[in-house]
């Protein structure tokens, strides 16, 4: 068995022409943009790279992006009186806190400052909460990008065993809940998983999120399954591998996607979708 692609990039961009569609329409029904404000502190330089990326993005939608680039010296006090500015200004719609924060600073609770009204990630736990609950709101940007791209492909989870590798509140938890909501029977593997060979080798589906070059070695995979491999990770020869060993997952899995090219496109371009949908929802429309 050869694996069929999951092609991020075209999926991805279909989703930006919706996404700029709507935020023309926004436009005209309005007067203004959807609006992004993108918060970065310090130098890193993974995050300078996604920055510029979702700046471009914006622009390419027709979405406005405010840009905070802030200094690695900047204190607790200063970050959450941005925060709260931006959670007062009308004009954003949408705020992004770009991670990681430099040492000093707590994420967790610079993010749960964010108005969930705003929370285009979609990491505050009220959001999280509401998709717990049935009841999605923002979602995060990652799981929902991969639920996107399961439904562009047809591929109905309804009943799957689907096992997510990886418990991060980034990824892993909210992910197990997107799968749980479209009804498919979910495994969530973490440090403490006993028997994680079995667990993979038993599933339909199969969502690694590690942040681990290769951790799940492709005999593993159940021969028809579907692999989500959310892992970027950049190999001593500069180039990119997943979380998944891909070419004998590829010979035994009935779709995988790529990587580069797979998921992290679809991260993106919900981002840009949240952010038109907070829009809409704060001036009290529909959000299509």
């Amino acid at each position: 068995m050869t694996a069929k692609i999951l092609d991020g990039k075209a999926v991805a961009a279909k989703e930006r022409q919706r996404s700029a569609a709507r935020a023309a329409d926004f436009v005209s029904r309005y007067g203004r943009p959807p609006g992004l404000a993108v918060v970065k502190v310090g130098d890193d330089p993974a995050s300078a790279v996604y920055v510029r990326n979702k700046r471009k993005a914006c622009e390419e939608c027709g979405i406005a992006s405010f840009a905070h680039d802030l200094p690695a010296t900047t204190t607790r006090e200063e970050l959450l009186a941005l925060i709260g500015r931006l959670n007062r200004d009308d004009a954003v719609d949408g705020i992004l806190l770009q991670l990681p924060l430099p040492k000093g600073l707590d994420s967790t609770e610079i993010m749960d400052t964010i108005d969930p009204a705003k929370d285009v990630d979609g990491f505050h736990p009220i959001n999280t909460g509401l998709l717990a609950q049935k009841r999605p709101g923002l979602r995060a940007c990652t799981p929902w990008g991969v639920m996107r791209l399961l439904k562009e492909y047809a591929i109905d989870v309804t009943g799957m065993r689907a096992t997510v590798v990886g418990a991060s509140n980034i990824v892993g938890r909210p992910m197990a809940l997107e799968l749980l909501l479209a009804r498919a029977t979910v495994t969530v593997c973490h440090t403490g998983t006993r028997d994680l060979q079995g667990e993979v080798q038993r599933a339909d589906l199969v969502v690694a999120a590690v942040g681990k070059a290769r951790y799940i070695p492709g005999i593993w995979i159940r021969d028809g399954a579907v692999v989500i491999d959310v892992g970027i990770n950049r190999l001593p020869d500069g180039k990119l591998a997943g979380d998944v060993e891909y070419a004998p997952a590829a010979e035994r899995a009935a779709w995988i996607t790529p990587v580069p090219g797979g998921v992290g496109p679809m991260t993106i371009a919900m981002l840009l979708s949240n952010t038109v949908d907070a829009a809409l929802v704060r001036k009290g429309a529909d959000v299509g």
